[in-house]
């Protein structure tokens, strides 16, 4: 969207794709974004599509489902539809999804009362009793970091990853108990969670869950155009937010690791910027003929 009204201000014929798959649709308020703090993800988009229509960008609300480029440097884009679309320059912004965990209970309260980013919840959960899930992966600096947030956190392995020895210590010394329990279900009301229920028939009392599960790209087309990526999963650009692929930028939570809604609307702004850029020097080098 950021990049979207940069380029409708710069008079580029602008297209966005919007399939209505945001990953934090199902939070309860956006944070961390001056003037829009606390804002539903939705009525966020609402304001986005009313300001850069201004600038004469076209929405549309589908999905691509296919995307090349020819010999000639266009890029080719075919929705669901079939219908093909051609464009000079192509900018991916569609994030990541997350790995929710298979434990009953958690789907229904994920974005009330689970979370994967405490900058981004840990507010709202100040105070309470505190849990991070993480069955296959490291948990420990996540159930530190919470400590901000609280004094009362737990880490729940649900029968998987042992805690290494210099973790252990970490976590003792911050007041961190560890439960390598294997867990049956979350219980709870209106996706607001109140006791984890253990296979031993045991249960802890927990207002909040944090998780470290991993994500993917919600998109493959990063894959498509043969994106280089990092060990964490998301793509490696410039500094102009381009891929390794020329004319082809990624912005937003694809391509780094503070995953903000302010800092995927920065890069937005200025992977606009340097397509505006490239697009004026193009047009330079190679003026349209004259009739």
């Amino acid at each position: 969207m950021n990049a979207a009204i940069v380029l409708g201000r710069c008079r580029r014929t602008v297209l966005v794709f919007d399939s209505g798959t945001q990953r934090n649709l199902v939070s309860q308020g956006m944070h961390n974004f001056l003037t829009r703090d606390d804002i539903l993800p939705s009525e966020f988009l609402n304001i986005c599509y009313g300001e850069i229509k201004k600038y004469g960008v076209e929405i549309l609300h589908k999905k691509v489902t296919k995307a090349r480029k020819n010999k000639e440097d266009i890029f080719a884009v075919t929705d669901e539809e079939g219908i093909i679309y051609y464009s000079k320059k192509m900018l991916i912004a569609t994030g990541l999804v997350d790995t929710l965990p298979d434990v009953p209970g958690l789907k229904e309260m994920y974005g009330k009362s689970v979370h994967h980013c405490p900058y981004c919840d840990g507010w709202e959960a100040k105070d309470k009793r505190l849990g991070v899930y993480a069955k296959n992966k490291d948990g420990s600096e996540l159930a530190i970091s919470l400590k901000t947030w609280s004094n009362q956190v737990t880490l729940y392995t649900d029968g998987g990853r042992k805690i290494k020895p210099g973790q252990k210590v970490e976590l003792e010394k911050n007041n961190i108990q560890v439960k390598s329990n294997g867990i049956n279900k979350l219980e709870g009301t209106d996706g607001y969670l109140k006791k984890i229920l253990f296979e031993n028939g045991e249960e802890d009392t927990c207002d909040a869950l944090f998780f470290v599960n991993g994500f993917e790209q919600q998109c493959a087309l990063v894959d498509v155009f043969g994106c280089e990526l990092s060990k964490k999963g998301v793509v490696i650009t410039d500094k102009s937010q381009q891929t390794n692929t020329q004319g082809l930028y990624v912005a937003g939570d694809s391509d780094k690791d503070v995953q903000l809604v302010v800092m995927a609307a920065a890069e937005g702004a200025k992977a606009g910027v340097f397509i505006n850029k490239e697009l004026q020097k193009e047009s330079i080098e190679h003026p349209p003929k004259q009739e």
